[in-house]
């Protein structure tokens, strides 16, 4: 098993920190966001305005599967 990337290791993590219940889909997901997510200013209405790069959330799915 070779080493993953912080971002892939962090959702790896959190996935294995749920005791394998519906929360740790829910888990993954959440630290996935976390490790791609970028601030992108606030809209007209002063909402913050985050977006998350869907080429990095596949990257590290990849990851994880070629790396079992």
């Amino acid at each position: 098993m070779s080493q993953l990337s912080p971002q892939a290791q962090a959702v790896l993590d959190a996935y294995r920190s749920s005791h394998l219940s519906i929360n740790n889909l829910a888990a993954a997901l959440r630290a996935a966001v976390a490790c791609s997510q970028q601030y992108k200013g606030t809209d007209c209405l002063s909402n913050e305005v985050w977006e998350c790069d869907a080429d990095e959330l596949l990257a590290i799915a990849e990851e994880l599967e070629n790396n079992e």
